[in-house]
């Protein structure tokens, strides 16, 4: 048996996410029908990890076995993506690993990425990649409020209501933050996230940046644990999981 980690960009927008589910069609599901059909055996795809309907991958982590060895890498890139460009698909890459590497498990760090549009006009050339938001915000207080979610905490209060992971305890290593031409980025790196937290926390450091919410009332709402008391999650069309580190 033989193993191999892809690399894979690519657009959320018409996909229902990462996943295999029973309706609709999952990136997952996708890659692994195409795969099947080129190495001519029924493969199992594991992802890193789960990413939501709308969600974009800058580089997501996969890996599947297959009984014959891959010759030609080159040759395999090339195929596969013959099939899945059309759907804005990308395999970037392709290594082979020892039975000992876990797409899901292996993961050392995390990166996510989530952009904002400040600006009185829709983008155009990047629809669907990012959160327009018109209203001027405070990079500062973005940044305040960022500082307070870093270190290891309870992100209860971020946690989508169906999130079935068995703690709610995570590591924020880090928050940067920075802005060019009206375009936000805030990338978050930490192990392991929990369903819907970049986006919550987006969510509410909006508020924040709007000064609708003091930074008080921010540290608050983190701190009770509630997810009652969290703001709107931001659209998923604005994050972008970057990188997974091994």
């Amino acid at each position: 048996m033989h193993r191999y980690q892809i690399l894979i960009e690519y657009v959320g927008t018409n996909f229902i996410g990462w996943q295999i589910q029973s309706k609709g069609q999952s990136v997952q599901k996708l890659i692994q029908i195409k795969i099947s059909k080129l190495l001519k055996e029924k493969i199992n795809l594991v992802g890193s990890g789960r990413t939501d309907s709308g969600v974009h991958a800058i580089e997501q982590s996969a890996h599947f076995d297959c009984k014959k060895r891959i010759e030609n890498l080159s040759k395999f890139l090339q195929s596969i993506n013959y099939f899945l460009n059309i759907k804005l698909v990308s395999i970037i890459n392709i290594k082979k690993r020892s039975l000992n590497f876990h797409a899901r498990f292996s993961a050392k760090q995390r990166i996510y990425t989530y952009i904002i549009f400040n600006r009185i006009s829709r983008p155009s050339i990047e629809k669907n990649r990012g959160w327009h938001i018109r209203k001027k915000l405070d990079l500062k207080l973005i940044k305040k409020g960022a500082k307070k979610l870093l270190g290891t905490n309870d992100f209860s209060t971020f946690r989508s209501s169906s999130c079935n992971a068995k703690s709610p305890i995570r590591t924020m290593k880090s928050i940067k933050i920075k802005e060019v031409k009206n375009k936000i980025q805030i990338q978050f790196k930490s192990q392991s996230f929990l369903q819907q937290q970049v986006r919550s926390m987006v969510g509410c450091l909006k508020q924040v940046a709007e000064k609708r919410w003091s930074l008080k009332r921010f540290e608050k709402v983190f701190k009770l644990k509630k997810r009652s008391l969290c703001a709107a999650p931001a659209p998923a069309h604005g994050l972008f999981l970057e990188k997974i580190i091994y």
